[in-house]
Parts: structure tokens; C-alpha cells; sequence
């Protein structure tokens, strides 16, 4: 028995067609939203189970331009001129460039706040500033 007829089977003995309609929908709809690269990847698999248009011959391709179309518009532009093709790397490429975008914020949240910390606020005045003395 190959693989393909034993997950045909498997999912059409544990899964009823309607369960299987909804998870092929949920797949086609997928998209990584506020999940980090690591949470949409691992539901992407998940989901991917119950998409039967994938065949071993197109399945890496396929998965990796569907995986691409999901992902955050920042992470999407970042990676998706590399073209990358095979799954397991895109996955890694898009979670290394998660990881350094984060670093990044965080460093300069954090070169903003002990900037802040230094400086007077623009908009603050002298505390003796504009009253009026009452003795003069």
C-alpha cells in the first residue's frame, strides 16, 4: 500500500467528508494574522492534511506559494523574493526574519525609552513659568 492510498483512507475512515470539506476551507482561508511564524506553520501543516489537491510531485511547490500568500504582509515582502521553494526552508527563512524584526523593535523601543528618560518632555514648562507673582 503506498502512502497516498493509506492517507486517503485513513482520512476517509476517521474523517467524514463534511469534517473534511470544512478543514480543506479553513486551509484555502488560512492566514497568519496575529500568529507567529512557528503557530501559522504548524496549523498550515495541520490543515494541509485535508487538502487533497497536493501530489507528491507538487505538493513542496505548491505548499510553499500557498504558505507565502498567508503570511503577514511585512514577512510576506521581506521573503517572497527569494522565491524559496522547498518548505522546511521557507519556514525557517520567515521565523529568522521574525525573530530579527522583533530584536529590532525591542532595541529601539528600548533606545527611545532611556533616551526619553534624559530629556524634558517638548511640551513641559518651567515650573515657575506664566504665574503671575501676587507680591510684585
Amino acid at each position: 500500500m503506498t502512502w497516498a492510498v493509506f492517507r486517503r483512507e485513513f482520512l476517509d475512515r476517521y474523517f467524514p467528508e463534511d469534517v473534511r470539506g470544512k478543514k480543506e476551507i479553513e486551509f484555502l482561508e488560512l492566514k497568519q494574522g496575529d500568529m507567529s511564524v512557528t503557530e501559522y506553520a504548524a496549523k498550515f501543516v495541520e490543515l494541509a492534511k485535508f487538502y487533497p489537491h497536493y501530489t507528491p510531485d507538487t505538493a513542496e511547490f505548491s505548499k510553499c506559494i500557498r504558505f507565502e500568500n498567508g503570511l503577514r504582509a511585512d514577512i510576506k515582502r521581506a521573503i517572497g523574493y527569494q522565491k524559496i521553494r522547498n518548505f522546511s526552508e521557507l519556514v525557517s527563512s520567515c521565523k529568522i526574519y521574525e525573530e530579527d524584526t522583533k530584536a529590532h523593535y525591542k532595541v529601539m523601543s528600548e533606545r527611545r525609552g532611556k533616551g526619553q528618560q534624559s530629556r524634558p518632555k517638548p511640551y513641559s514648562a518651567p515650573a515657575d513659568k506664566g504665574k503671575q507673582r501676587l507680591n510684585d
